[in-house]
């Protein structure tokens, strides 16, 4: 099977997503005295557990009793 990029419905458009609907949470506890007081929460890693984004700091695993909505 050939590809043809020429085809405009080759191209598979990019889903924007609002920054508002993401999930960002509140931090309770700091990772390091310079990272942001909030996460993004990227995927559950557990049942207590999610993989987060922090500005400034970088991913982490957070349990669920570090941060509120």
């Amino acid at each position: 099977m050939k590809l043809d990029s020429h085809r405009p419905d080759f191209a598979v458009q990019p889903r924007r997503q609002n920054l508002e609907d993401l999930n960002w949470v509140k931090l309770l506890q700091l990772p390091n005295p310079f990272s942001f007081d909030e996460a993004l929460l990227l995927c559950p890693v557990s049942a207590d557990e999610w993989l987060a984004w922090i500005p400034d700091h970088g991913e982490a695993i957070l349990n669920i009793k570090h941060f509120c909505y």
